[in-house]
């Protein structure tokens, strides 16, 4: 038994590498050491140069940093558009008949829209905001499916310098109610409903359930979806085509201070009340810009990027909307789950398209992985030539899988770490530069400063600890809406002087960064503090396992055990005591589940989160929380039968 423990036990090991292929390095934007070299010698010559070369400014700045711990503006002084900047300035330059946006229904309905297509949407959205009484420094809510306009309204907003707060469809009423509140939106932007696993869920049913405790609210628009039956009430709501029509085709763009607020993002808290994340306008997109250019390599020539996140998440605003548009790439869109109608879709799609560069969450990997291969090797898939991973770390063989099976051997991994809060990517491979390790988001990007530090702030050069943030980035937050004292609280109070978003992270023998979760998931037994992702990797590994969910659970003997959730490959069979000594082998006897029990699912999120809080309810035999975000509450009641079944190892 450990003693005294100041950081995270690190347990497992990897060995396998993969370099850049050659000719993929040798085309890459990025392919030697100068970017980091030059970020190290002068950390805001280094962003200055990045906001000059990727973003159109209306007004140079006059300070680049002024930097006031914990808060930060950048670009002070400076005047952009955020619009203009992934709008006009494309079409000005030749661009317009370009494809800015595939977009596909989950029904197979699709929709071609160029960069002249969209600028000229927008415009006209402006307007109509406009005419809603919305003016610069107002708030709005989106509460829409992925289609288009769901991105026509955060930029017309932008466009007119109005703050969005998009609000993800799947949430439900009380959640709209408390993003409306709390930010004193004047106008909610809706749809009828959308498509999902083939049938059209309403949404202005769950809109009109919030507006009756919204009093902030004074219009509703509402874009025809679902074709399904809603009520409108006369003089609040009105039509999105019908507004459109009318609308006036021009609308300049509003010059904004770099240090304007662009959107409000919600992110729930242990307090129950959601945190109101404020990204401003210069800052961020600059950040977001860069990243996408150079951890995606992006040749907006050649390229067909595809994110297939949701635009009410911060990577659906980051790296579908933004970053994206910004850089006039052409990129997909998509409205569906990946299953319907077949377990093929989202192969269809890139072989339909052309996909180049392909970005998703390792929980959609995993669930690939129990679908089996035989379903991407339906398809061509030979147009891939980058992958990435986003929203939590991804276990090695999950990432051997995606590596052989979607990027048939052939395609860099970019694994990437970053949070609504950070705005955008933080710690990523170069795909031309970086040797990566399957698991591993290996080094902080050039302009990022990273430190993994021990229970007492001390720098951790080997092991387990927490990551730091040392230097101010232009995509920070600035704040909490409204609650100054909780952003200081929750993020800056843990460690004097360092940002803490609550991630644990590891360095191995040759520095590489390995991400493993949230520091609530660190697990105490015996002393010994482990890591929930280092145990579900273990549990991955093996090849009968096609997702694992881990938590620690009270015990009397341990302080507490390691209970764990796993789900199987298609036609695979294991049985518990086989895969207890697998993890023993892997990582160590001290991280043996006490119990394991099979489960066809797990309990997510419609984003695909693992809700762990679920999962330690039903280890400990509490009753259940708040089930109203899962995408199916089923799994949790199957859950509970099982664990009431299932006898646990000594």
């Amino acid at each position: 038994m450990s003693e005294h423990n100041d950081t995270i036990d690190a347990l497992s090991n990897e060995s396998r590498t993969f370099a850049p292929p050659a000719t993929f390095a040798a085309a890459a934007h990025i392919n030697d050491g100068a970017l980091h070299a030059e970020a190290e010698a002068d950390l805001e010559a280094f962003w200055a140069r990045q906001a000059r070369e990727l973003i159109t400014w209306q007004q140079p700045w006059g300070s680049v940093l002024e930097w006031d711990l914990p808060y930060a503006r950048w670009f002070v002084g400076g005047k952009l558009n955020v619009a203009e900047n992934c709008l006009d300035r494309h079409v000005a330059a030749g661009f317009g008949s370009k494809v800015a946006i595939h977009w596909e229904g989950e029904p197979g309905d699709t929709r071609t829209i160029t960069y002249a297509d969209l600028l000229d949407e927008v415009q006209r959205f402006a307007n109509v905001l406009r005419s809603l009484g919305v003016a610069k420094g107002d708030r709005v809510n989106i509460y829409l499916p992925m289609i288009p306009e769901a991105a026509v309204a955060m930029l017309a907003c932008a466009r007119i310098g109005a703050a969005h707060s998009v609000v993800f469809g799947g949430f439900s009423a009380q959640s709209l109610i408390d993003r409306i509140n709390d930010a004193e939106a004047k106008v909610l932007i809706t749809a009828d409903g959308g498509y999902r696993r083939g049938e059209v869920f309403p949404l202005k049913p769950a809109a009109d359930e919030a507006l009756a405790h919204t009093p902030t609210i004074d219009h509703v628009v509402v874009v025809r979806r679902g074709g399904n039956d809603v009520a409108m009430t006369k003089g609040r709501d009105h039509w999105y085509h019908e507004l459109m029509a009318e609308a006036d085709p021009v609308c300049a763009p509003e010059a904004m201070d770099a240090e304007d607020l662009l959107f409000l993002l919600y992110t729930s808290g242990t307090t129950g009340k959601p945190k109101g994340i404020m990204h401003t306008t210069g800052g961020y997109l600059t950040h977001v810009a860069y990243t996408h250019r150079n951890v995606f390599d992006l040749h907006r020539d050649r390229d067909v990027y595809w994110c297939t996140a949701d635009v009410g998440w911060i990577t659906g605003h980051s790296y579908i909307v933004y970053g994206p548009l910004a850089n006039g790439a052409t990129q997909v869109m998509y409205e569906g789950v990946p299953n319907y109608p077949g377990n093929d879709r989202f192969w269809e799609i890139v072989a339909k398209y052309g996909v180049t560069i392909f970005y998703t969450a390792p929980t959609a990997i995993r669930t690939f992985m129990k679908w089996g291969a035989d379903e991407p090797a339906k398809h061509d898939l030979s147009s891939l030539r980058l992958l990435g991973t986003v929203g939590e770390p991804i276990n090695p063989e999950a990432w051997m899988w995606y590596h052989h099976n979607i990027g048939g051997g052939r395609c860099p991994i970019v694994d990437t770490w970053w949070q609504t809060e950070t705005g955008g990517i933080m710690i990523s491979p170069l795909p031309g530069l970086t040797v990566t390790k399957p698991g591993s988001a290996t080094f902080a990007l050039p302009g990022v400063n990273i430190e993994v530090v021990d229970d007492n702030a001390q720098p951790v050069e080997h092991g387990g600890g927490y990551l730091t943030l040392t230097r101010p980035w232009p995509g920070m937050l600035r704040g909490i809406w409204g609650d100054p004292e909780r952003f200081v609280d929750t993020y800056w109070s843990r460690f004097q002087g360092r940002y803490f978003a609550g991630d644990g992270a590891r360095l191995d023998d040759d520095g590489y960064l390995w991400l493993l979760g949230r520091v609530d998931d660190v697990m105490n037994v015996s002393g010994h503090r482990i890591s929930t992702t280092e145990v579900e990797s273990a549990l991955v590994s093996h090849p009968a396992v096609a997702e694992a969910a881990v938590v620690g659970a009270n015990d009397a003997t341990t302080g507490q055990a390691i209970f764990a959730y796993v789900t199987l490959r298609g036609g695979q069979d294991v049985d518990v005591a086989t895969l207890r000594d697998h993890v023993a082998t892997e990582i160590g006897a001290i991280a043996k589940p006490k119990a394991i029990f099979f489960t066809p699912d797990l309990p997510k999120t419609r984003s695909g989160k693992i809700m762990r809080r679920l999962l330690r309810d039903v280890a400990e035999g509490r009753n259940l929380g708040d089930t109203t975000t899962l995408a199916d509450a089923s799994v949790v009641d199957e859950l509970q039968r099982r664990a009431a079944e299932t006898p646990s190892e000594d």
